[in-house]
């Protein structure tokens, strides 16, 4: 069986590539689209925080033996940890001026921390295998399915939709809307607004460094590997609406099956699809998808 003249299995098996690509540009927009829509900073820095989080995973494994799912829970603390350190000593100067300034640091950030590790470890990729309990492959019928892949698309699901729902259905989450909006009334009933300022940056910081434990199994960990996503990454968030929770997970994961598809029928497009998608988009509704005019 074809379809449009593509075979059934590779059409299906692109597909869930797609899926999997999606998942990680979903966790990715999701920590992108926290940290803007609630504290304003446009924060070029996140593909470096994914960065850390797949070599803070490698190196805790080659430095201290600990294994895959330790990673998991070691690297977005570590890597949340530096982002309070960097949300009190530097981006707390800037809420009250041009958001090109937060851009800008955030920019320099992402720099500094690729030249360290470039210096530190070179160039070359390192290679960070897959945990024992999901080696291996499942035979869907239509396709062999890796189990690491279909793990990453159960967690990143799971997370993303986990993070949405604190954010837009809980009590947690509407004292951090209020506390971007209106810090004045919402410290009036006893909440730390700066402290929960700092750690909406770490939740931030914490989702990509887990994005990047997730991918060290399937790419090369290098210095570049979060500057290689991160302007396909504001893409995804520019369609579905800066700011826009719902809007990051859902373009996240439809943009990355629009990839994966566009890789069988017109391979030659497949690098610049999302950007195309992106430009229609803002002629079309300028504020994204999902996001609201102002």
């Amino acid at each position: 069986m074809e379809i449009l003249g593509i075979p059934l299995q590779a059409f299906l098996g692109q597909l869930m590539l797609g899926l999997v690509n999606g998942s990680f540009y979903a966790m990715l927009s999701l920590g992108l689209a926290v940290i803007f829509g609630l504290l304003g900073i446009v924060n070029f820095a996140h593909g470096a925080l994914y960065m850390l989080g797949a070599y803070v995973a490698w190196l805790s494994l080659e430095k201290f033996g600990l294994n895959y799912w330790a990673a998991l829970v070691l690297a977005p603390l570590v890597v949340g940890a530096l982002g309070i350190v960097i949300e009190r000593t530097l981006l707390k100067r800037l809420y009250k001026v041009d958001p090109i300034y937060g851009l800008l640091l955030t920019f320099g950030l992402a720099l500094i921390a690729e030249g360290v590790l470039r210096d530190q470890f070179g160039v070359s990729g390192q290679q960070y295998p897959v945990p024992e309990a999901l080696q291996g492959a499942t035979d869907l019928g239509f396709m062999i399915l890796p189990n690491y892949r279909a793990w990453v698309i159960v967690a990143s699901l799971t997370v993303c939709f986990g993070t949405w729902f604190v954010i837009e259905r809980t009590r947690l989450g509407s004292y951090l809307r209020a506390g971007t909006e209106n810090p004045s009334l919402v410290q009036a009933f006893g909440v730390n607004v700066p402290a929960m300022v700092a750690l909406t940056y770490a939740a931030g910081a914490g989702l990509a460094a887990l994005a990047g434990v997730l991918a060290a199994p399937v790419i090369q960990i290098t210095p570049l590997m979060g500057a290689n996503l991160i302007i396909v990454v504001f893409a995804v968030v520019v369609i579905g609406g800066m700011g826009s929770i719902l809007g990051a997970i859902l373009t996240g994961l439809v943009l990355g099956v629009v990839e994966g598809l566009t890789k069988v029928f017109y391979p030659e497009a497949s690098n610049i699809v999302v950007f195309v998608i992106m430009a229609i988009v803002l002629m079309l509704r300028p504020a994204g998808l999902f996001g609201k005019e102002k």
